[in-house]
């Protein structure tokens, strides 16, 4: 047991501390603030003024997650990704970059070592193998996208054929350009025009219309007829059609001049 100077209780084991050093709450802690004892009865501790003051001050700590997956589906949005390169141009990046880590690792090794010298000819391979793929055998001859005939020799009576088939059809795209192959062909029967493959419409015309003057516009408006509807994606009518017609039989019966040509040529 333990007394204290002033005479006081004794102290115990029981107590909470002795009177001497029991903390006291600081001076702005000491007086109830105005509607505490509402709320902790009267004569409340300073131990509950704390309690309260540190819950009115301290902010409260939102969790993090929620705001981090409000931004991800933000980000997830097509309208940010539409400059994103696409999976053929991904995957070739990926590829370059596996090439540029081996031969790194090559460089890392040694050229002359058997290592390095084998996958320097299995990259060599594999890129062969990736060009053939894509661009395939080479062609011996090429024909140009334009040329007026896409297929093997037919005379013009068989073109002449073909395109009043479709002309009865009314397949007017068809029957111009069987038309004007059956011209052009023609003129390469009779010699006015040296046979030369991969010749287009335009140049037959322009060549024909030296040796046929007074029909060169009916030819350049017959090889612009052509090339509407043969690569200008244009429809022909039955009027385009009869038009190449009547120059087709108005050349039968003409006689070109003979200034370039070998006399006794033409039929």
């Amino acid at each position: 047991m333990w007394t204290s100077a002033s005479g006081a209780k004794p102290w115990t084991s029981n107590s909470h501390a002795p009177p001497a050093y029991r903390a006291t709450a600081p001076s702005d802690l000491a007086t109830t603030p105005p509607g505490a004892d509402a709320v902790y009865g009267t004569g409340g501790t300073a131990t509950a003024w704390l309690t309260a003051r540190t819950s009115d001050d301290i902010p409260v700590d939102t969790s993090r997650v929620p705001a981090r997956e409000a931004a991800e589906d933000e980000l997830s949005k097509p309208m940010y990704h539409e400059n994103d390169p696409n999976l053929l141009q991904r995957a070739m990046d990926r590829f370059w970059e596996w090439i540029g880590d081996l031969f790194n690792s090559v460089a890392g090794s040694g050229v002359t070592s058997p290592v390095g010298l084998a996958v320097i000819a299995l990259i060599v391979a594999a890129l062969g193998t990736a060009l053939w793929w894509r661009l395939g055998t080479p062609r011996r001859t090429t024909r140009p996208k334009d040329a007026l005939f896409d297929s093997g020799p037919r005379g013009a009576a068989e073109h002449r054929a073909n395109a009043e088939e479709h002309a009865a059809a009314e397949r007017w795209n068809q029957a111009v350009q069987e038309r004007m192959r059956a011209i052009v062909r023609s003129l390469e029967e009779r010699t006015v025009l040296d046979p030369r493959p991969g010749r287009t419409a335009d140049e037959a015309a322009a060549d024909a219309s030296r040796s046929l003057p007074e029909h060169a516009t009916a030819l350049r408006a017959a090889a612009r007829a052509f090339d509407d509807v043969t690569y200008g994606g244009r429809t022909a009518d039955q009027q385009t059609y009869l038009r190449l017609r009547e120059l087709d039989l108005g050349l039968e019966n003409s006689k070109p001049q003979l200034s370039g040509a070998t006399p006794g040529a033409v039929e």
